[in-house]
């Protein structure tokens, strides 16, 4: 008997999107915008956060001002999600940055 075995594709799965320059800039602006309505509220509430919940994460809805803090970055993202859907959200890390990661 002979054994047949299926070719997998490799490489992306969907095809790369070409953003013009205008749609980047526009996607760029969009996003900087989102995260100058989401920083003050982060502001506001991360010097008394650091001392109780440093490293956690925090999910803010910037419409409402309301946030969710979770040790799991998936956490707290859901709960925002489960509360507000269909809207975004942004994602801070309680520590003096607020950057999620590390490069």
């Amino acid at each position: 008997m002979t054994k047949t075995t299926a070719t997998r594709r490799r490489g992306r799965l969907f095809p790369e999107i070409q953003w013009t320059p205008e749609q980047k800039a526009k996607r760029e602006a969009e996003s900087e915008a989102f995260y100058q309505r989401c920083y003050p509220i982060f502001d506001r509430v991360k010097p008394e956060l650091i001392a109780t919940h440093y490293n956690w994460f925090i999910a803010i809805e910037p419409d409402s001002g309301e946030y969710f803090i979770e040790r799991d970055l998936e956490v707290a993202s859901l709960q925002c999600q489960a509360k507000y859907p269909g809207k975004l959200h942004y994602t801070f890390r309680i520590n003096e940055s607020g950057a999620c990661g590390s490069i």
